[in-house]
């Protein structure tokens, strides 16, 4: 099976950085930015690289970019270039498009014109950075709607030794542990009996309210204390 094709209009650091990790993992990447300075920082990185303006369907075209699987659009600050660029890999019937938001509300714009998924990485950074604020144990986060949330939580001295059962995380907090992760073993179906051991990594999901109280019940004072 062909793998998939890649573009990334919008070099920026958020749009480099997944061009460039997309080509590390093999994927064919095709790079596109108005900025023929960004584009020669990129040129190296990736499998092609062209300095063109999304917002000129006719130059979309001429870049066969309706043959690529998925566009993920990375556009900075321009709002207006980033909906219209949506837009026109919208028309030009492009299979899977991503794209970056700004805000809510620019978010919500792009979700009425089509975008399969919009991303919102500075909110979405602030959030895991603030978790981490919270409590240094917590080593991600990660909204899965309004409500839900996973967290990944590096095992406090508290929990050592401890097995399920005895924390009964779902009883105290309101939060399932989904699965272990004891080095590079991931247990995704732990038994009350299962006892945590130093650097073991917590995965749990739960509604935000119920993990916020885990979160601070764990936090960096509590954490200390065996």
């Amino acid at each position: 099976m062909a793998k998939k094709q890649y573009a990334v209009i919008g070099m920026g650091r958020f749009g480099t950085s997944i061009a460039k990790s997309l080509s590390d993992l093999g994927f064919e990447v095709l790079a596109i930015d108005e900025s023929e300075h960004r584009i020669q920082e990129v040129v190296n990185n990736v499998t092609h690289a062209v300095a063109a303006d999304s917002t000129d369907e006719e130059a979309m075209k001429a870049l066969g970019i309706r043959n690529f699987d998925v566009v993920v659009v990375a556009i900075g600050q321009d709002i207006q270039a980033s909906i219209l660029t949506t837009l026109i890999m919208k028309d030009l019937g492009v299979p899977y498009i991503i794209v970056k938001a700004q805000n809510e509300l620019h978010g919500k714009v792009l979700d009425k014109i089509g975008a399969d998924k919009v991303v919102f990485p500075e909110r979405d950074m602030g959030l895991r950075v603030a978790h981490h604020l919270i409590s240094p144990n917590i080593l991600d986060f990660i909204e899965l709607s309004d409500e839900y949330s996973i967290v990944e939580l590096k095992a406090p001295d508290s929990m050592v030794g401890k097995n399920l059962k005895e924390l009964d995380i779902r009883a105290e907090y309101g939060c399932n542990v989904m699965a272990i992760k004891t080095g590079v073993k991931m247990n995704i179906s732990p038994y009350a009996e299962d006892t945590i051991r130093e650097g073991d990594v917590l995965v749990i999901v739960g509604e935000n309210k119920d993990l916020a109280k885990l979160e601070l019940s764990y936090s960096d004072k509590k954490a200390g204390k065996a």
